[in-house]
């Protein structure tokens, strides 16, 4: 979902808390919020751009996780024990309230699950799912007396998940302590508790939503797939922190299988995790055994991961909001401005003739072969672009035209290049990237951007080694 969304979201649990009654009034008539879908449900038309979480990311996950307390947070005491018993399988979705009461209880039993196996929409796993919907646990037990071999135990549901665990490691969930007072209690306050839970539910989900519910586009292309683990990588984790939800739902949205050791406050497994790291048992904590990896930190997790396991980064959802929802409406005042800044008006310029020598001068700086970016140097757009570019590997000419486009802050010869590459492409707005001397666009939008050309695999280091940095010629030098 868009960041504007989840901004409304912040602002709606905001005033709930302090004002209900508004709320109440304000929010069914005026945002239709879709519902947040669990398991493998086709997801909502609107395009899910799941770039690196951020700032907003961390502060909504750590509200998901308010809102679900005390619920997988803290071990079971005494800890249970597994009796023999491994969790072989989680077929799981991120952003599922069924999932989610699983790994809540998956954390308060300390269980180790050798593969989470991630289901959601788009997933390549999603042919392997037992009865087609998440959760779906796979439990081995120890060979009966007289037999070699373990027995294998398919569980699908949340209930039928939870009733196991209970049966099989004893305990109640915290989601249920309290259990027997209640039974005392009037029947309204029981009610209203349970109401006020199922509620921290749904608002958990709702404050994540569009994220760890689908596979990135970023994971494959018509023409490229990205590169996939041989053998699952291993995540330190527990359900209730906010850092560890942000690099299970990449993992998700990545399609990567991953062993999940839980270590939740009071675990023993903390002590193993520090003897790994030599003394800290911050969670999240990957180990990937395919390259030798291991770190702390979600923020540096996540971009390996990107790294690593994608075709390429997402850039910033902000900026893809605002390139849909702003950009799009100002592009028509953008065309205006571009001619006049330039003196199209001016009756003591020479116009035509200065607009005719910009473009000759773009023609000759595009027409290298390399990937060529005009861009502003306050300008996000560009910034994000860059990066992205950088990301990917793919070497790029950077040509500034200012800081900004207005006046004071536009570079000299800024305003007539502008209104040449208006001219040239019908686009005033930077950044401007040309590939072999052809406009694509800009990062979201264009002929068609540069986004769209990663979804459809039309732009990669490698095909630009093959069709255009192969080109470039000694004369490159003068390009430099």
């Amino acid at each position: 979902m868009t960041v504007p969304y989840r901004l409304t979201k912040v602002f709606c649990v905001v005033s709930f808390l302090y004002c209900p009654q508004m709320t109440a009034a304000f929010v069914p008539a005026a945002l239709p919020f879709p519902v947040v879908r669990t398991g493998n449900t086709k997801q909502s038309t609107q395009k899910l751009n799941m770039s690196v979480p951020n700032n907003l990311d961390v502060l909504t996950s750590g509200l998901a996780s308010i809102f679900c307390l005390p619920r997988g947070v803290t071990v079971s005491s005494p800890p249970a024990g597994t009796n023999g018993i491994r969790i072989a399988k989680l077929y799981d979705v991120e952003n599922s309230k069924e999932c989610r009461g699983v790994r809540e209880r998956i954390t308060e039993l300390d269980l180790v699950v050798e593969q989470v196996v991630p289901v959601a929409a788009g997933s390549s796993n999603a042919a392997l799912l037992p009865g087609g919907k998440a959760p779906v646990l796979v439990v081995a037990s120890p060979p009966a007396a007289g037999d070699e071999k373990e027995t294998l135990r398919t569980i699908q549901g949340r209930g039928a998940i939870l009733e196991y665990f209970d049966e099989a490691f004893g305990g109640a969930s915290q989601s249920n302590a309290g259990s027997s007072q209640e039974e005392s209690e009037d029947d309204a306050l029981a009610i209203a508790k349970e109401k006020l839970r199922l509620a921290g539910v749904y608002l958990a989900g709702w404050m994540r939503s569009g994220r760890g519910e689908a596979v990135s586009p970023s994971v494959a292309s018509p023409s490229e797939k990205a590169n996939r683990p041989e053998k699952p990588l291993v995540l330190y984790s527990y359900e209730g922190n906010q850092f560890c939800r942000l690099v299970r739902e990449v993992l998700t949205e990545l399609d990567i299988t991953y062993e999940l050791r839980s270590a939740g406050k009071e675990s023993p497994r903390r002590a193993e995790l520090a003897s790994i790291t030599g003394g800290s048992s911050q969670c999240p904590y990957l180990i990937d055994p395919n390259t030798g990896v291991s770190m702390p930190e979600s923020a540096d997790i996540v971009e390996y991961l990107y790294k690593t396991y994608a075709l390429w980064t997402p850039p910033s959802e902000i900026l893809g909001w605002a390139s849909t929802n702003v950009m799009a409406l100002a592009k028509p005042v953008f065309g205006f401005l571009a001619p006049l800044q330039a003196g199209e008006k001016d009756a003591e310029s020479n116009y035509r003739g200065n607009l005719e020598s910009a473009r000759r001068e773009i023609e000759a700086e595009v027409s290298r072969k390399a990937v060529v970016v005009y861009t502003y140097e306050l300008s996000p757009f560009s910034s994000e672009t860059k990066s992205l570019l950088e990301r990917l590997g793919v070497e790029y000419k950077e040509i500034s035209l200012g800081k900004e486009w207005l006046p004071g802050l536009i570079a000299e010869n800024g305003a007539i290049k502008r209104a040449a590459l208006l001219d040239m492409t019908g686009q005033s707005s930077l950044p401007h990237i040309f590939v072999d001397g052809k406009s694509i666009g800009g990062l979201y939008s264009g002929s068609p951007g540069l986004v769209p050309m990663l979804e459809r695999g039309e732009f990669s280091k490698g095909k630009l080694a093959r069709e255009t940095f192969s080109g470039i010629d000694d004369d490159a030098d003068a390009f430099q």
